[in-house]
């Protein structure tokens, strides 16, 4: 079976990458012999439709799965309309979720995991909550309005 893992470097012992689109290379991975091929992803730079480029690569490599961190919606749509299996959530390095995968440890994602654009402009690996200073009650004063700040 043919795999991709999203890396950071052309190397089985290299980091993952998060991003899907935007990744540094593709490895694919040949499991039931262990040979592989590093593709250099050229999509990295683009402004916009990395996603939707890196999953034609992969539909073009014969890939059956891919292995990343995140996947945003265009490519999940792209993947999944070229038969492509996708797993997010994985990390560590290359070989250990290629041995992980072969395991039978690894779940397809049903859905995108991020929102579109994420891995553009280096974001985060793993979506964000955004979080909302502590609110303070109002308090009275020369900026309050007739309404009194709700004040009884």
């Amino acid at each position: 079976m043919k795999i991709a893992v999203t890396a950071t470097e052309p190397s089985l012992d290299a980091r993952m990458d998060p991003r899907f689109g935007r990744c540094p290379y593709f490895l694919v991975v040949e499991t039931d012999d262990g040979s592989f091929e590093a593709v250099e992803n050229e999509s990295v730079s683009l402004g916009g439709g990395a996603g939707i480029q890196s999953a034609q690569v992969m539909a073009d490599k014969g890939v059956q799965t891919v292995l990343t961190g995140n996947c945003g919606p265009n490519a999940y749509q792209t993947l999944a309309a070229a038969g492509i299996a996708v797993i997010v959530g994985c990390g560590g390095t290359v070989a250990d979720v290629v041995e992980q995968f072969k395991a039978g440890q690894l779940n397809a994602a049903s859905e995108p995991s991020v929102p579109g654009k994420f891995g553009l402009g280096g974001a985060p690996s793993a979506p964000q909550e955004m979080s909302m200073p502590p609110q303070q009650p109002p308090v009275a004063g020369p900026q309050m309005g007739m309404g009194g700040g709700g004040q009884a």
